[in-house]
């Protein structure tokens, strides 16, 4: 008797392997260009990380944990009582905000795991999420994993730089919608949301009764003066508003995967209800070290900060120079650039053709986009590079 059997990828009503709520996505535009850079020998500066490690004495403390055995076994699920005090501090010394660390502060394994918790915890299907376009895109992908209907509201270019149309943004309000998600400083624009943009989100969010997840792991690396803004801050958001923060933007250890939320006690054990059954907890030691990060002195984020700022204007200048149309950041290490004045329109194109032309990588901003057209002449590029990297970047694209 032969036994049956069936090719490994049949299944039962010829129904995919994939969930189908993740069928729109594929491997990530970064695993693509950054295997690309890695094929052709040019400089990345598509995906978003340092090419240095951050402050000696941080990656010390790190060391030093591991030594004394502190986080090698499962740190509380929460995170550690030492990162959770510290970000408890850091917002009061920052923005005057409070929280109580035992409460209202979660660890969580990097930003992306923050939002993915936060929207699997607060976000239903049939439920509207207002996210602005271009938008990171594990935030469709998170989107969609809770159920939630995603829509855009675009954030158009002009004058410099991409503004939100705040009665667009009203207009995108209905009676479905639950949550709104925003990103300041913003990735990939470099916008920075002001201060009077803020208060008439806020005053909508209060106004339609909504939950405000907002994404601010870039909060160190706003060039303009004044600083960031907390949404929480604003008058009624503090109880409706889940913030999400980052040390690898801010310290340069991006491969330890530790962030945070801040919010109620009510929001925050919502996230780590769902937090719980994704990876528990994570990066044990490292809490401990980016404990001691955030309590750095002020000259430290200052530094880094000028560091940055002088990197920006390099790339920008350069870029400015090879022929592109710059959109000169506010904020974050990433700079938006229209390909039209080389006389190319596909960023998609145009990016993929970089390495072998010019030898660079960056990313097209198409992939941010649900409306793909608004999105498809512009290309981004990171510049939160060693400076002769970014100097002989520079010199590459003085080919186009």
């Amino acid at each position: 008797m032969t036994a049956m059997t069936s090719s490994p990828g049949a299944s039962r009503n010829d129904r995919p392997l994939l969930n189908r709520r993740l069928a729109e996505f594929g491997t990530t535009i970064f695993a693509e260009m950054s295997a690309l850079a890695a094929r052709t020998g040019a400089i990345n500066l598509g995906q978003g990380f340092p090419d240095t490690d951050g402050p000696e004495q941080v990656r010390e403390a790190a060391v030093r944990a591991l030594r004394d055995g502190r986080g090698n076994q499962y740190p509380p699920g929460p995170g550690v009582p030492e990162l959770r005090t510290a970000v408890a501090a850091h917002q009061e010394r920052r923005y005057g905000l409070a929280f109580d660390p035992d409460r209202e502060v979660l660890v969580t394994a990097g930003a992306t795991e923050a939002i993915a918790a936060s929207l699997l915890a607060l976000v239903e299907p049939g439920d509207e999420v207002i996210a602005l376009e271009p938008y990171y895109d594990s935030y469709a992908a998170s989107i969609a994993l809770a159920g939630g209907t995603r829509v855009p509201v675009t954030l158009r270019p002009g004058e410099g730089r991409f503004s939100l149309d705040l009665d667009e943004l009203r207009d995108a309000v209905t009676p479905r919608t639950r949550l709104l998600l925003l990103n300041t400083p913003h990735n990939p624009t470099g916008t920075v949301l002001t201060r009077a943009e803020l208060a008439e989100i806020a005053k909508l969010a209060v106004e339609r009764d909504l939950l405000v997840v907002t994404d601010e792991v870039y909060e160190h690396l706003v060039f303009d003066e004044g600083g960031h803004v907390p949404l929480a801050s604003f008058p009624g958001m503090r109880e409706r508003t889940v913030t999400i923060g980052s040390a690898g933007k801010t310290f340069s250890f991006t491969g330890w995967k530790v962030g945070w939320i801040t919010g109620t006690p009510e929001l925050v054990t919502a996230v780590r209800s769902a937090k719980q059954f994704l990876t528990f907890v994570s990066s044990g030691p490292f809490q401990y070290a980016v404990a001691e990060a955030l309590a750095l002195p002020d000259a430290y984020f200052t530094s880094f900060l000028d560091d940055m700022r002088a990197k920006r204007d390099l790339l920008a200048a350069g870029l400015t120079a090879a022929g592109f149309e710059v959109y000169r950041p506010a904020g974050t290490y990433f700079i938006t650039t229209d390909v039209r004045p080389l006389g190319e329109s596909d960023g998609f194109a145009f990016c993929r053709a970089l390495p072998e032309r010019a030898g660079v990588v960056a990313i097209p901003n198409a992939v941010f986009y649900d409306h793909r057209d608004q999105g498809a002449p512009f290309v981004r590029f990171a510049f939160c590079k060693q400076t002769p990297v970014l100097e002989e970047a520079v010199s590459r694209l003085k080919s186009l």
